[in-house]
């Protein structure tokens, strides 16, 4: 344990929620997202060693193993994210939304119920619209950092029992995260220091 933490601390890093403001908002409104493709490719490593700070790309541990890939379980809750933040956009302009998965590192057991004021869930994806007829590209494929703190020992506890698990933040955060992005109605952008990840 003492290993652990001290390696967690020489980790310590900054954090940050954010993405560019290329899109204007004026030109965003007339679109409506009517397709959402997340690709989670396969070249990212994915570790199941119950450590601290396993070394890979996507570190999942909430939806059983064995129940479709940890590629497949990522996809399922950034979909899930996007297409709620994506719905503050109802203009007449249909668009595809392509998310492209660069890092997925939530907490492995150990970290969550042994660290105490340590912890990330560390998010990484680029994001494109294109047009949904001609699929014509309507922005860059823009680097979004979606960090958030993760609730660890006591606290992670606490919020499980009021049904505020890993999957409900995170699925949260990032559509805040996409709807900011999209519409620059909400701004969840900032950094923060924290051990760990």
């Amino acid at each position: 344990m003492i290993a652990g933490a001290l390696f967690l601390s020489a980790c310590g890093a900054k954090w940050e929620t954010a993405y560019p403001d290329d899109i204007n908002p004026d030109v965003s409104k007339g679109w409506r997202v009517v397709a959402v493709d997340v690709q989670v490719p396969k070249s990212l490593s994915v570790s199941e060693a119950n450590t601290y700070a396993p070394d890979a790309d996507i570190v999942w541990r909430e939806d059983p193993y064995g129940k479709g890939s940890r590629y497949q379980q990522v996809d399922a809750i950034i979909t899930d994210a996007a297409k709620r933040g994506a719905k503050v956009l109802r203009g007449g302009k249909p668009v595809k939304l392509v998310i492209v998965m660069q890092q997925f590192h939530a907490l492995s057991e150990k970290a969550r119920y042994g660290l105490n004021n340590a912890g990330v869930h560390n998010i990484v994806f680029t994001a494109q619209v294109f047009d949904a007829r001609t699929g014509k590209p309507l922005t860059n494929p823009d680097l979004i950092k979606a960090d958030l703190v993760a609730y660890v020992g006591e606290q992670a506890i606490d919020a499980e029992r009021k049904g505020l698990t890993q999957k409900v933040r995170i699925i949260d955060h990032v559509s805040k995260v996409i709807k900011g992005w999209l519409s620059h109605t909400v701004d969840v952008r900032g950094k923060f220091s924290r051990s760990g990840r």
